[in-house]
């Protein structure tokens, strides 16, 4: 049985701290092929270090205007190089930056990589995420204990499944990314929705 992302959160909040523990999210605004709100729920009983720097370069509005430069259809879409994936500059070079912060150790958990379940991108070393991560289309069993699950799309859904596709290498996008406009914290626990269901 798959595990919910959200449900496993917030019992781990519950074991550790007796009480849910105070949420953080994240509201991501969509333009491009994609338009509307993302809202995510951050697990900062899961992966505080990993969740720490989201929240702090969002709050800094190192993410705004940086593209979805890498999108595979029935996988995920990942974004967040706020170096090299800024809308405007070069798409050549999306994917290959970080921020001027320094790598994070992995924060691994047992939690599922599911639909709309957010992780970190980082390189062959565990040890090497720093501002990049992705959003899951679908699940992704292979994914799971090898990246850090930071947090879950609680609305939204359907901008995240509408997202522009990568058609180039390993699933670059081509021409035009979409981009986050802004990325605003959330500093009360954000609320779901029921899911609309996956686009075909």
């Amino acid at each position: 049985m798959r595990k919910n992302a959200c449900m496993a959160a917030s019992a781990v909040a519950l074991l550790l701290g007796g009480a849910a523990a105070h949420a953080t999210g994240l509201e991501i605004e969509v333009a491009g092929e994609a338009r509307g709100t993302i809202v995510v729920d951050l697990f900062e009983e899961i992966a505080p270090q990993h969740v720490d720097r989201m929240v702090t370069l969002a709050a800094d509005g190192a993410y705004d205007d940086v593209v979805f430069h890498r999108v595979i259809d029935r996988f995920m879409a990942q974004t967040g190089d706020v170096e090299f994936g800024r809308a405007g500059q070069d798409m050549r070079y999306a994917g290959r930056g970080g921020s001027e912060l320094p790598d994070l150790p992995a924060e691994f958990s047992d939690l599922d990589f599911e639909r709309g379940v957010i992780g970190m991108a980082r390189s062959q070393d565990p040890n090497s995420a720093n501002s990049q991560f992705f959003i899951m289309f679908e699940p992704a069993s292979h994914l799971n204990g090898l990246y850090t699950v930071v947090g879950q799309v609680v609305q939204g859904m359907d901008v995240v499944d509408a997202i522009k596709r990568g058609r180039g290498n390993n699933g670059a996008v081509i021409g035009e990314p979409d981009r986050m406009v802004s990325v605003q914290v959330l500093e009360s626990d954000p609320e779901p929705l029921p899911e609309a269901p996956a686009t075909q």
